[in-house]
């Protein structure tokens, strides 16, 4: 049977009027998770895997993979109405959609987002469909050198590109990899840097650090020093796209899809990488420089979305393919495969081929229904920047609070994050970026590990690194990220002078 046959085998069973329904349910429910700061979809499906004894495993992957996806549609609406990101995937675009949104252009922000995640999901899974097992193959080969230079151009580039300068981006990237590291070994299974507290024995939760920093600290900082200074909101423009920003967004989008669904094959750190290399692509190709993290530039929006769902749909190619989870939530659906008896791997999609076909044909029919459910709402997005501030931050504090704790019903981790959102306020005071932070915490770990593993295939030797052709090149790209903004600033100082 060839692809286009099971494709439409698939179609037949996610078409049923019960696998509609959960796909549905599980949009609906992953974008208003993603709308809410603090909660996500590995929280939300690690909260419903219970119901794998209740529900056929065709229909709750079908509704787990919902929430996934729909998270990323939808947290993108909190990053770019209230500066703070429903995920980590959407962190880069509260860096420009938040200032379109302060410049009176949210709906052409929300819109963008939504179509660019559209358009990204739809090719991402039209390649799933043709070429997952070509990407896992080639993603197999890479060894632990290539993820490690991966992981470290993905620093170097976060740390260049965001802050007012390398310096204060690789501090912050510093105090992540500091904050990363907190915990048990992964290898040798020794604590470390835990200062005697038992909490910090599991390490800390990304999404604890991030609603510190982003949620905590935004609402802190407002309140400390643009409390009781008034502004006032430039009028808010349609919630739809001129035909200039169309033509801004369709490359972006386009590009940010390219970068994307590679990076989402490997693990790599799932959709923060490729977000945050788009977000630098972007800026340096744009041709309206001035208006990034000014009035906020509409492809700084499109690119980082696209390639977030694009990345999140590329999951599902070492997931199925190899059993090999590239994210949290990947790890989690792998989890909910397994409470069915199934083993992900090479033979899935003969063991389980109704089941695999009937998940890739729902990821086009829940592209189509999340368009439908956000780009008729961004009107009510919208709406909500004319709630008062007050109330405004006190809701974000509320649900914050509420994400937090429900991780792990722990008042510990409460404490922890006021004290992580009073860092954001200073961090935010001085002009050091945030989001090397996240990328540094995120990564710090599994870049250790590789670089462990890459150090012993070597004996010990540093020059593994450049013995292999893919890693090499890798290598000279770090270069080239380090040292050629400061050369292109120190020629353009030449030049003025």
């Amino acid at each position: 049977m060839d692809i286009w046959s099971q494709l439409l085998g698939g179609f037949a069973t996610a078409g049923t009027p019960i696998n509609l329904l959960w796909a549905f349910l599980g949009c609906a429910i992953g974008t208003g998770i993603g709308v809410l700061p603090g909660l996500g979809p590995a929280v939300t499906v690690a909260m419903l895997l219970p119901i794998t004894s209740q529900v056929e495993p065709t229909a709750s992957m079908i509704f787990f993979a919902g929430i996934y996806y729909g998270a990323m549609y939808g947290g993108s609406t909190t990053s770019i109405l209230l500066n703070t990101p429903g995920e980590t995937g959407t962190m880069v675009t509260a860096l420009e959609g938040f200032k379109m949104a302060k410049s009176g252009r949210a709906g052409a922000a929300l819109a963008t987002s939504a179509i660019g995640s559209f358009v990204a999901g739809t090719i991402a899974t039209v390649l799933v469909t043709l070429f997952a097992p070509i990407v896992a193959n080639y993603a197999v080969r890479l060894g632990p050198p290539e993820y490690f230079l991966i992981m470290l151009l993905a620093f170097t580039t976060v740390s260049a590109v965001l802050g007012t300068s390398t310096l204060r981006g690789l501090t912050a990237l510093f105090v992540g990899l500091a904050i990363g590291l907190v915990g048990i070994d992964q290898i040798s299974a020794q604590v470390r840097y835990t200062g005697g507290v038992p909490e910090f024995m599991d390490g800390i939760e990304v999404v604890l650090i991030a609603v510190g920093l982003f949620a905590v600290g935004e609402c802190l900082f407002t309140a400390l020093y643009e409390g009781r200074t008034a502004q006032e909101m430039n009028r808010m423009g349609g919630v739809h796209m001129t035909r200039n920003e169309w033509r801004r967004s369709w490359p972006a989008w386009l590009r940010g899809t390219a970068i994307g669904f590679p990076f989402g094959t490997i693990p790599a750190g799932g959709s923060e990488i490729p977000t945050f290399l788009s977000y630098g692509v972007e800026r340096r190709l744009s041709k309206h420089k001035a208006e990034f993290g000014t009035v906020g530039a509409i492809e700084g929006v499109a690119g980082p979305e696209a390639a977030n769902n694009a990345a999140v749909t590329a999951t599902l190619v070492p997931l199925l393919t190899l059993g090999i989870p590239t994210s949290v939530t990947a790890a989690i659906l792998l989890s909910a495969l397994q409470n069915y008896g199934i083993n992900a791997g090479p033979q899935l999609f003969q063991t389980s081929s109704t089941l695999v076909w009937a998940l890739i044909a729902s990821l086009y029919i829940g592209n189509v229904m999340l368009l439908v459910l956000n780009l008729p709402m961004v009107g009510l997005w919208v709406k909500l920047l004319k709630i008062p501030r007050p109330q405004l931050y006190a809701g974000i504090l509320i649900f914050a609070t509420i994400g937090v704790y429900g991780m792990r019903q722990s008042a510990f981790d409460l404490f922890l994050m006021l004290g992580v959102g009073l860092v954001g306020v200073a961090m935010r005071r001085f002009q050091f970026p945030t989001a090397p932070v996240i990328v540094g915490m995120i990564l710090g770990p599994l870049a250790e590990a590789q670089m462990r593993n890459a150090l012993s295939i070597g004996e010990g030797r540093w020059d593994v690194f450049v013995q292999r052709p893919m890693s090499a090149v890798l290598l000279t790209l770090v270069v080239v990220v380090l040292v050629l903004p400061p050369l292109l600033a120190w020629r353009q100082g030449l030049k003025s002078r």
